[in-house]
């Protein structure tokens, strides 16, 4: 077991299955180069019942519910890389995550609701792999009504 699946396990937190899209033409995950570059990952398709998968932040849902499900999509995030680099330990940074925040358009508080992820990604691969650019943008509607939905970007060692 590698550094960062020990860390995962100190935590307390398996990894559910990484995710698969639904139509061939496209993928979870595209390495170019030692670019891992991640498809949005939608609360809509977690399999964690724990966490709110469906409704807007700030009417349907709170900002502490909200960032539960930014953690639980970091989590398959984590999942989905493990997919594609079969070694978690080969992330060498995490370069970036765009989370969109589906919201009341009064809501201004989305980047306290995806410090969920980035909290998840600190705390597991550490502050010189973990700590990583970010862009959280509210929308006005995702895909199924979903909450948060979050790509990323990861350098990836040979």
């Amino acid at each position: 077991m590698g550094r960062v699946e020990a860390k995962l396990e100190a935590m307390g937190i398996t990894l559910p299955e990484p995710l698969v899209l639904p139509s061939a033409n496209r993928t979870s995950g595209v390495l170019v180069g030692n670019m891992l570059y991640l498809s949005g990952h939608g609360a809509a398709l977690l399999e964690d019942q724990s966490v709110r998968r469906r409704g807007k932040v700030d009417v349907d849902i709170t900002e502490e519910e909200a960032y539960a499900t930014a953690r639980a999509l970091a989590i398959k995030m984590i999942a989905t890389i493990k997919h594609h680099v079969a070694d978690l330990d080969r992330v060498e940074r995490v370069v970036k995550i765009l989370g969109m925040i589906n919201a009341h358009p009064d809501f201004e508080r989305q980047n306290k609701v995806l410090n969920g992820a980035s909290d998840l990604f600190f705390e597991v691969f550490g502050p010189e792999v973990g700590c990583h650019a970010r862009s959280s943008v509210g929308v006005e509607g995702l895909v199924d009504r979903q909450p948060v939905e979050i790509e990323g970007t990861f350098l990836i060692h040979g």
